[in-house]
């Protein structure tokens, strides 16, 4: 039987561990088969599991280091920075469980800072909600939202573990626009503890207004971790 040619040899090292990962056999932060250890089981060349390893490497799906080992890179979510999308279609549509937890939802306050944000006076009621959104169990988000209910009546009266708060939204109050402030920080102990973060930990915030009926509807500080969460994006004039 005629060999197989080197390229085909090659794929078939960089599907075998590509299966694995996905079938989850192999997880995020654990250690693939060695060169030689793949030599073993597939019986190829060390050069070819070489060179699957290193363009996996440079794939971004592993981590090579030095002296250590090679591992499973650490899977980062990627969102467009402009997009108003419901979080749990998004989560489902990458094949993982969605699910949400509500840490708080009442009525509260505004505060000073708040009541500019919302467009409503200091003092004035506000709905408040606070929820992690998990992605396979693990979590991905932390949505920290004040809504006005004279723009948005009727929104603590939502079980937002079956309703996401963008559903809800939609319906109740059709986005006429919305505004975006991001940026990269080192979160508070109550967000760190929420996203399971080490103390050194940088998380990713998207700061969120959303007007309907010519008024502020919502305003929102949505948190991610920042080594599995990233935005990208493309302009076309």
């Amino acid at each position: 039987m005629p060999t197989q040619p080197q390229a085909a040899r090659y794929l078939q090292v960089k599907h075998h561990v590509l299966r694995k990962i996905a079938d989850g056999t192999l997880r995020s932060g654990e250690r693939v088969p060695s060169e030689n250890e793949l030599v073993r089981e597939l019986d190829v060349a060390r050069m070819t599991a070489n060179r699957a390893l290193r363009e996996l490497a440079a794939e971004g799906v592993l981590l090579r280091v030095a002296g250590v080992g090679t591992f499973v890179a650490e899977r980062r979510v990627h969102a467009h920075p402009l997009e108003v999308r419901n979080i749990a279609d998004e989560i489902r549509a990458r094949g993982h469980e969605y699910e949400a937890k509500i840490v708080s939802l009442t009525s509260v306050t505004a505060t000073r800072e708040i009541g500019e944000r919302c467009g409503v006076s200091t003092g004035a009621r506000l709905d408040h909600s606070l929820l992690i959104h998990f992605e396979g169990g693990a979590p991905l988000q932390v949505e920290d939202r004040y809504v006005n209910p004279t723009v948005v009546p009727g929104y603590l009266r939502n079980d937002f573990t079956r309703v996401t708060p963008h559903e809800f939204l939609m319906q109740a109050a059709p986005l006429q626009r919305a505004e975006h402030t991001v940026r990269a920080l080192i979160p508070d102990s109550r967000i760190r503890r929420m996203l399971k973060l080490d103390a050194t930990d940088a998380c990713l915030l998207i700061r969120r207004r959303t007007w309907a009926s010519e008024r502020i509807a919502t305003v929102a500080d949505l948190y991610h971790p920042g080594s599995r969460y990233e935005l990208t994006g493309s302009f076309q004039s």
